[in-house]
């Protein structure tokens, strides 16, 4: 082994200063990380002119780019990516002019966490290997409709339904919660319960695993691999929801019992898992072989607004607050802060294509943040205060990062956002059609044999 000095020191500082720039400035500084200009091919042509047959300046990314889409995890606040995903998928309906388009149709790659994961399970789930089990309006709508019966007071279920719908009942009650899950994730024919394998695109959905003490990622590109990485799907969406302190943890394994773990909450392990998904792509070159950064990867981050529906505490008023006052705040904030750190350096790190590849959808809380309880009844009245608040978050000016200046309020509203979002999404699945080779290959699954 080599001993250290001088020198060795001196190349280690220097490789971690060009690392620390690319993390903190992306692509902004012109003399890292882009590669020298290779001078274009050129071709005879009459009068013994000459034609340079590389791509005019400003053309359209050759080589397209993969579509990811990330969806935050939340309690009653996963309305708000569910009302985002609605209005979006009627946008790429409208673009496409496809009345039968759906999420799954544009996107490449989905990630979500808590409620996010049911979301995704939901969206890009499928029984019959052609369409996805729900539209992108009807995932809120059954968690809504499912929402008085499955988690009254007297059901018992809580957890992040109970944001949702105020049920309240026993701690550790998740009947309800299991029933619907099974319920959308069995494929009725035959009685078989979905697993990831059964997913339209590849998937990635956190827990934490509490058997290892580490964050664990159901994925459907390590289930296709094999039957040990392999989970039914209402476990993943139980799993991925077991907030402690409100459900129990959930011991599960995979479909051939090898693997087993403890899950609890995605959102502890992963609340905003946007740099998951984009780092799959990135590391995944047998589905994506042809993306060479992130400048290839055109990406929606769904929030979830938490600071909008719990509101803030002046400090006056915190800073008398006993152990027992901060249990609650100290999650929000632990939950925000992680999620807001993510969209910050996933921000930074498109550089120069922060603008055009990268778009966060977040509440901003500026015209009604405080005064909206999380602990609200699941009355019809008060479902349709929660549309109310996502139509209106809908109609926001769109909040973005600023390097070293946290966020600031854009010019257009997250509407405007999304409908430029899917203009994009309509464009790439368009030119694709017109490409020779293909810039993703989808692994597929193996058919199972009926019995």
């Amino acid at each position: 082994m080599q001993e250290p000095s001088v020198e060795t020191d001196k190349l280690s500082y220097e490789i971690f200063s060009i690392l620390e720039s690319k993390f903190l400035f992306g692509y902004d500084d012109q003399k890292l990380w882009i590669p020298k200009s290779i001078t274009p091919a050129v071709e005879p042509c009459k009068n013994n002119e000459v034609v340079s047959t590389s791509p005019a300046p400003g053309a359209k990314n050759p080589r397209g780019k993969i579509c990811v889409l990330s969806i935050d995890g939340g309690g009653m606040r996963g309305i708000l990516c569910g009302k985002a995903l609605s209005y979006l998928e009627q946008a790429l309906k409208a673009k496409s002019g496809n009345p039968e388009a759906r999420i799954c149709d544009f996107f490449d790659v989905a990630a979500g966490s808590g409620v996010g994961g049911i979301f995704t399970a939901m969206l890009f789930g499928t029984k019959d290997e052609k369409n996805p089990i729900f539209n992108a309006d009807g995932t809120w709508k059954f968690l809504a409709e499912n929402g008085k019966r499955l988690f009254s007071k007297n059901s018992g279920g809580a957890g992040i339904f109970r944001r949702f719908f105020a049920g309240g009942g026993a701690v550790s009650a998740a009947a309800g919660i299991e029933k619907a899950m099974k319920e959308a994730f069995t494929d009725e024919k035959t009685g078989r319960s979905l697993t990831l394998k059964d997913t339209l695109k590849p998937v990635l959905i956190p827990c934490y695993d509490l058997s290892s003490t580490a964050p664990f990622l159901f994925s459907r590109a390590d289930a296709l691999e094999s039957d040990s990485f392999d989970f039914r799907l209402w476990e993943v969406c139980r799993a991925t929801s077991a907030e402690p302190g409100v459900f129990e943890p959930v011991c599960m394994s995979s479909v051939d019992g090898s693997t087993r773990c403890v899950a609890v909450d995605g959102g502890l392990a992963m609340s905003n898992p946007t740099a998951a998904a984009i780092t799959h792509v990135l590391h995944n070159k047998q589905e994506f072989p042809l993306v060479r950064g992130v400048e290839d990867i055109l990406v929606l981050s769904l929030g979830t607004g938490q600071q909008l529906l719990e509101g803030s505490f002046p400090y006056e008023q915190v800073k008398d607050w006993k152990a027992k006052n901060w249990a609650r705040p100290m999650a929000r904030i632990s939950g925000d802060a992680s999620a807001d750190l993510v969209d910050h350096a996933v921000a930074m790190a498109f550089g120069q294509s922060r603008s055009t590849n990268y778009v966060r959808i977040q509440a901003n809380g500026s015209s009604f943040g405080c005064g909206v309880s999380v602990d609200t009844d699941p009355s019809p009245s008060n479902m349709r205060m929660l549309v109310g608040v996502a139509d209106e978050m809908l109609s926001q000016k769109n909040v973005e990062s600023v390097l070293f200046g946290g966020k600031r309020i854009g010019e257009q509203s997250n509407s405007q956002k999304l409908d430029w979002f899917a203009g994009e999404l309509v464009q790439e699945h368009q030119r694709r059609t017109k490409r020779i080779a293909p810039i993703v290959t989808i692994k597929k699954a193996t058919p199972i044999a009926p019995k």
